[in-house]
């Protein structure tokens, strides 16, 4: 479809994938193991999830180890530039839901 949200929706609108992104881009976790253990999600649902984000450009993937070969995803600046959605979507989740138990420093 040719409009920007049902555009953006397509790269971003997966379930685990805006959580995926807040994890990285607020909360600042970057490592797999640590991703995986916050949010409780499968470890063959984060490994699809963040090959989709780094080839969608929203998340670059650096080794930091080589035995065993381990990465880190970092955000790139479309991910950044994504912040202030994560924000929105937490101001209307705290004041139309019930899910308050997160704290991004709001």
């Amino acid at each position: 479809m040719d409009c920007p949200i049902a555009q953006s929706l397509e790269l971003v609108g997966e379930w685990w994938t805006p959580l995926i992104l807040r994890d990285v881009v607020m909360v600042g976790l970057t490592r797999f193991d640590d991703i995986q253990d916050n949010l409780g999600i499968a470890p063959t649902v984060l490994t699809t999830r963040l090959k989709r984000l780094v080839d969608s450009g929203l998340l670059e993937r650096r080794q930091y180890s080589e035995r065993p070969p381990r990465y880190e995803y970092l955000p790139t600046e479309a991910a950044r530039d994504f912040e202030p959605v994560l924000r929105a979507l937490f101001k209307w989740g705290s004041k139309w839901t019930t899910a308050r138990s997160v704290d991004l420093g709001t």
